[in-house]
C-alpha cells in the first residue's frame, strides 16, 4: 500500500463518510478505522465498504494509552485523521467527564503515539485533527469566524475541543510533529445519530411527535452538508500546509426556527400532507444553559487555496437528507432501539 491512514471515529456520522471516501477513492491506501463504538458509533454506516481489501476495523478506546500504542505498532501508519470525539453539547452539560477523557486525553494519547512512531523521520507523515467552530465562542449579528479568531469556548464540549486543538498545535511547535487542524460548522446529512436537530426533527415529524425548539428558535447556525465536509477533509489531508488551520463552512446561516419550518415544508411534500401540517408540531422548550447565539464560518482560505466549495443550496442538501432518512427507516429503527450495537458482535466476534 502507498500509505497507511488511521481514521479515528470512523463508524460515527462524519467519520463514516470520510472512511467511505478514502476507501473508495484511494485503493492504494490502507485505511484503518478505529472506533470505540459508543452510542454514536455504528458499523452499519459503512457496510458498503467493509469488505474492501484496503480497509481494516479496530475496536479501541483512544483513552486507553496502551491500546493506541498497540495500534501504531500493528500498522505502519503514515497519517492520522482524528475525528473521534464526544460531540453533543447537551450531553457535555449533564456529563462533562467523558468529554474531557475522550476529547483531551484521547487526543494526547494519539499525539504521543504518533510522535513516538514518527520522531526519527517526519517525512510524509501527517496528524490531521478535526475540530469545531464552537471553540470560537458566540458571534453577535455581524461577523464571521476566521482562522485567526480568538478562542472563547462556552460549553464543556467546546472547551474540551479547544483544549485538544491547543495540544495539537503545541506538539507541532514544540516537537515538530507535522499537523494540520480544521474547524467546521454544524454538519448534517445521512447517518447522523437522531439526537441532533435535523434527524430528530425528521423522525418526530414523520411520527407526528412534538418537534422541540430551544427558546424562541433565534439561535443561528451555519450548516455544512457532511459529504462537502468529507471532500474538504480529503483536500486538506493531501494539500494542506503543515501547521495551518482551515475553517470549513457551508455558507448556510439559518435561524433554528426557520430551518425547522423549511424542514416541515419539505416533509409535508414528501409525506403528502397538507401544507403547514407539520409546523403545528413545533414545540418551544426551555433554552439550554450557555446556548451560543450564532456561529458563522469564513471558509475563504480553503476555497481560495484549494478550490473547494460547499453545496450551493441548503434546500438541496436538506432534501437529500430527508430522502435518505425516509428510505432508511430500518436503520433509524435499529438506532433508536439500540439494536445497531449487535452488528459488531455479528460481524467481528471471534476475529
Amino acid at each position: 500500500m502507498k500509505k497507511s491512514i488511521l481514521i479515528t471515529g470512523g463508524a460515527g456520522f462524519i467519520g463514516s463518510h470520510v472512511v467511505r471516501r478514502f476507501v473508495s477513492r484511494y485503493p492504494d491506501y490502507l485505511i484503518v478505522n478505529a472506533d470505540k463504538l459508543t452510542y454514536a458509533g455504528n458499523l452499519e454506516n459503512i457496510t458498503d465498504i467493509e469488505s474492501g481489501k484496503n480497509y481494516r476495523f479496530e475496536k479501541i478506546d483512544i483513552v486507553n494509552k496502551q491500546s493506541v500504542l498497540d495500534l501504531f505498532s500493528k500498522y505502519s501508519l503514515d497519517g492520522v485523521i482524528h475525528l473521534a470525539a464526544e460531540s453533543h453539547v447537551d450531553r457535555s452539560i449533564t456529563g462533562p467527564d467523558e468529554f474531557v477523557f475522550t476529547n483531551i486525553v484521547g487526543t494526547l494519547n494519539l499525539l504521543n503515539a504518533a510522535l513516538n512512531r514518527w520522531k526519527e523521520n517526519f517525512e510524509g507523515k501527517l496528524f490531521y485533527h478535526i475540530s469545531t467552530d464552537e471553540v470560537y465562542g458566540s458571534l453577535g449579528s455581524d461577523g464571521l469566524f476566521t482562522e485567526d479568531t480568538a478562542y472563547d469556548p462556552r460549553s464543556p464540549y467546546s472547551a474540551s475541543k479547544a483544549s485538544s486543538d491547543h495540544l495539537v498545535r503545541a506538539y507541532h511547535h514544540t516537537f515538530g510533529l507535522p499537523a494540520v487542524i480544521s474547524n467546521c460548522s454544524n454538519n448534517y446529512g445521512p447517518n447522523q445519530f437522531p439526537e441532533k436537530l435535523i434527524p430528530l426533527a425528521i423522525n418526530n415529524i414523520k411520527n407526528n411527535k412534538p418537534v422541540p425548539v430551544y427558546g424562541k428558535g433565534e439561535n443561528i447556525r451555519d450548516w455544512l452538508y457532511v459529504e462537502d465536509h468529507a471532500s474538504a477533509i480529503d483536500l486538506i489531508f493531501h494539500k494542506g500546509k503543515i501547521g495551518d488551520t482551515y475553517n470549513i463552512g457551508g455558507n448556510n446561516e439559518w435561524k433554528n426556527i426557520d430551518l425547522i419550518k423549511l424542514l416541515c415544508s419539505i416533509m409535508d411534500k414528501k409525506l403528502g400532507r397538507p401544507a403547514g401540517s407539520s409546523e403545528k408540531l413545533i414545540t418551544y422548550v426551555k433554552d439550554r444553559p450557555g446556548h451560543d447565539l450564532r456561529y458563522a464560518i469564513d471558509s475563504s482560505k480553503l476555497q481560495n487555496s484549494m478550490g473547494w466549495s460547499p453545496i450551493p443550496e441548503f434546500s438541496t442538501g436538506l432534501e437529500k437528507t430527508v430522502d435518505w432518512y425516509l428510505a432508511n427507516t430500518k436503520w433509524l429503527e435499529r438506532v433508536l432501539s439500540g439494536d445497531y450495537g449487535k452488528y459488531y458482535d455479528l460481524m467481528y466476534a471471534g476475529r
